[in-house]
């Protein structure tokens, strides 16, 4: 108990500096600091290069600088000691894993010589040999032989590892430490996977220290998904980012955009071309050198018919962050301009999240900034109409502080004012209610909300078909966990039934229709992802109720949890269909798109993975759809008062089914706030047998249109105003694995 209690004491500190960069330091204003990148007028690859050039130690000191002192390589006092293992830690950040571990067997051994095996110091620095070991495994097998099974819990099939080196030494550590400390949750689990890796589970492992197999079983059967990004030649091998799938250019398939938060990896872009696959645009599109983007997403702010792209940058670096995001506009010729200054965009802070929204009702879209401030760094940007943006929070009624993590606008009381949810971590999280002209009020406390203080993602979605906005907000505490190989507590905890703190779990807030909410997550099953990073919703079975996602990650290398998809079974509970979906890899998670991206009617999902540090890459996901036998719907919006996009819209679909009438409710926004779903709507019907009406609010305008000639299977471009709706062609074509499941498609109506 004394030595969880002193882990959890340090594991806080650690976690508040290393992992969220300092955040109580303070960090700039929209005024600046005279840095060469903040100077007016500088184009905006020019900005990002000076900045990638002046901070060579973003990840911590280099294992030159350690060098530097080479006398505290060799003592054996308490300080020296803690030096060698910073020293194997630079190692291990910069991928050199072979001198790490030497780094640190050789600590080990001296802490042993020394009677110092029980301290703190000799815990961590035998994680991080395990964290040494098993990621050199990964890159040597999930890495460098990649196939459908990499790294997929449990390790199985194709996810055993051909080459054992890296595994076999690391289980050796890891029963070394177990027979020291055998009630050691992390240790156990790590344990676990290495047999899986060797495959040598269940059997291998000691039977006091064997997880049962059954809690990686999924609670329904659910078809495969196989990850087709190598094959589509969108399998980018980075670090941790974002994703956006949409139309960019207007041809009526679906493109895509991803980032990678690190100072100098390009923000790329494919080119969907159906049949004949996807084509990197990223320089011809006049994106070269605009670099870095942990998160990004779409908007038509000018209204020209054209998505583009914010890319948010400088989460989680702390005073590193002070990064200018990027507001590009789609020219429509293929290309993209960064016009960040030119519409009164530019501030340097560390950025994690921005969220669009009409919330004046004047047909423009407005934008949302939240950044990891203490100080006035979120923003509230007034769309001007005239492609300038007006900072308009003061008098708003919005904080302009908070360390935000999310943030996501929907009209949760149905008066027809975009309302915003703001998801701090360290904080409580706010309801802003928009009062209308441009004024909100902070009722999360009287709407029944909780304080929040660990949160991350987070969206508004109807989860059960009312009418009536729901919000999910994912959890996240990096409490019991730290950056330099001590203790994750939560990672197994939670898998293996012992006790967390409740604030790691999301919370699932059922709207109850008269302002208010009540967390319903424990009800409905969704209490049990931990540390989630990236996360969105869609419905990828079609039967009309939508499902969630979850990346799960943290800059610690033994951070390996599985991302969980958890299947919305009629709206009255969530089950887990990880492990049968073949959704659970272990590497970190972030950025996630469900959207429809060849055109067969259901929604495939792309996945950013990877860490925080340059050694811990891994090749975004492409995991294509099977196909069902439910039918569907794709309604393209079009707005004319209300903004050409028509986010904030809201759908109400009556169906007859055998089962008698059935209403389904959706909203035109883009999904969670970490990755970017199309906003074309991608609506499964289940066995419904007939449309008998598809009705629009359309919130600038207010109008309400029903219109009744829309029939099932197909694409439907609706245009507000019109009353009717109009079928588009939408020629479907194969993104199926090779040799693995086979293609489902219906023919869309031309």
């Amino acid at each position: 108990m004394r030595t969880l209690l002193i882990i959890s004491c340090l594991i806080t500190t650690i976690a508040c500096l290393a992992y969220f960069g300092g955040r109580h330091l303070g960090f700039l204003t929209e005024r600046g600091s005279d840095q060469p990148w903040e100077k007016a007028g500088i184009e905006m690859d020019q900005r990002l290069a000076s900045i990638d050039a002046a901070q060579p130690k973003l990840y911590g000191p280099t294992p030159e600088d350690f060098l530097r002192r080479a006398e505290l390589l060799r003592g054996d006092d308490m300080e020296s000691l803690e030096f060698q293992h910073n020293f194997a830690l630079a190692l291990m950040k910069r991928g050199e894993f072979d001198g790490a571990a030497e780094r640190l067997q050789g600590l080990i051994s001296r802490l042993k010589a020394n009677d110092r095996i029980d301290t703190e110091l000799a815990l961590k620095a035998r994680y991080s040999l395990i964290a040494t070991y098993m990621r050199s495994g990964e890159i040597e097998n999930c890495l460098a032989n990649h196939n459908y099974d990499s790294c997929l819990l449990p390790l199985k099939g194709g996810g055993v590892h051909k080459n054992r080196r890296g595994f076999t030494a690391a289980r050796r550590v890891l029963l070394d430490l177990l027979a020291d400390k055998p009630d050691d949750l992390l240790g156990r689990w790590m344990l676990n996977i290495a047999a899986m890796a060797l495959d040598e589970y269940p059997l291998g492992v000691p039977e006091r220290l064997r997880i049962d197999p059954e809690i990686f079983d999924s609670e329904v059967d659910f078809p495969r998904f196989f990850d087709v990004a190598p094959e589509q030649g969108l399998a980018i091998d980075e670090i941790s980012g974002s994703s956006i799938l949409e139309d960019f250019d207007g041809d009526g398939d679906l493109d895509l955009m991803a980032s990678a938060m690190g100072l100098n990896d390009q923000l790329r872009y494919f080119e969907n071309r159906g049949e004949a696959g996807f084509v990197d645009r990223s320089e011809g599109a006049g994106l070269k050198g605009i670099t870095g983007g942990l998160n990004i997403n779409q908007a038509d702010y000018d209204n020209d018919g054209l998505a583009d792209v914010f890319v948010m940058r400088g989460a989680w670096m702390g005073r590193m962050g002070r990064m200018p995001n990027s507001l590009l506009h789609n020219e429509g010729d293929g290309r993209f301009r960064d016009v960040t200054e030119e519409a009164g965009l530019l501030a340097f802070f560390p950025t994690q999240t921005g969220s669009w929204a009409d919330f004046d009702n004047d047909g423009f879209l407005d934008l949302f900034v939240g950044s990891e401030s203490r100080e006035r760094g979120a923003r509230l940007y007034h769309n001007d109409g005239d492609g300038t943006f007006t900072n308009a929070i003061a008098g708003s009624g919005i904080e302009p502080i908070g360390f935000v993590k999310g943030a996501c606008w929907g009209d949760y009381d149905n008066d027809g004012w975009s309302d915003l949810y703001v998801s701090c971590n360290g904080m409580r999280n706010f309801l802003y209610r928009n009062l209308g002209s441009g004024v909100f009020e902070d009722v999360a406390l009287t709407a029944g909300m909780e304080k929040d203080l660990g949160t991350f993602a987070c969206w508004f979605f109807d989860y059960d078909n009312d009418g009536n906005l729901d919000l999910f907000v994912s959890g996240y505490s990096a409490r019991f966990a730290s950056s330099n190989g001590a203790v994750l507590t939560d990672i197994p905890a939670a898998r293996l039934g012992a006790d967390v703190k409740r604030d790691v779990y999301p919370r699932l807030y059922h709207n109850l229709g008269d302002g208010t909410f009540e967390n319903v997550a424990s009800k409905v099953g969704i209490d049990r992802v931990v540390l989630t990073m990236g996360a969105n919703f869609g419905d990828i079975d079609n039967d009309g109720w939508l499902d969630v996602y979850c990346g799960t990650g943290h800059t610690n290398f033994l951070a390996l949890m599985a991302n969980r998809m958890f299947k919305n079974d009629g709206g009255e509970r969530f089950l887990d269909v990880t492990t049968a979906g073949g959704f659970g890899n272990l590497q970190k998670g972030h950025g996630i798109s469900f959207a429809d991206i060849d055109n067969d009617g259901d929604q495939d999902i792309y996945a950013v993975m990877g860490g925080w540090y340059p050694a811990d890459n891994y090749p975004n996901a492409l995991f294509a759809n099977p196909g069902n036998d439910n039918h569907w719907v794709t309604l393209r919006l079009v707005g004319r008062d209300t903004n050409r996009t028509a986010v904030g819209a809201r759908i109400h679909l009556g169906l007859s089914t055998p089962e008698g009438f059935r209403s389904i409710y959706r909203t035109v926004d883009t999904g969670g706030s970490f990755g970017s779903n199309s906003l074309q709507q991608e609506i499964g019907l289940a066995d419904a047998t007939r449309i008998e009406f598809v009705e629009i609010y359309w919130p600038t305008s207010g109008r309400k249109e029903l219109l009744k000639n829309v029939e099932m299977d197909g694409v439907w471009r609706i245009e507000e105003g019109l009353g009717e709706a109009r079928a588009v062609s939408a020629p479907s074509f194969s993104i199926a694995p090779l040799g693995g499941a086979h293609a489902h498609h219906r023919n869309h109506q031309g």
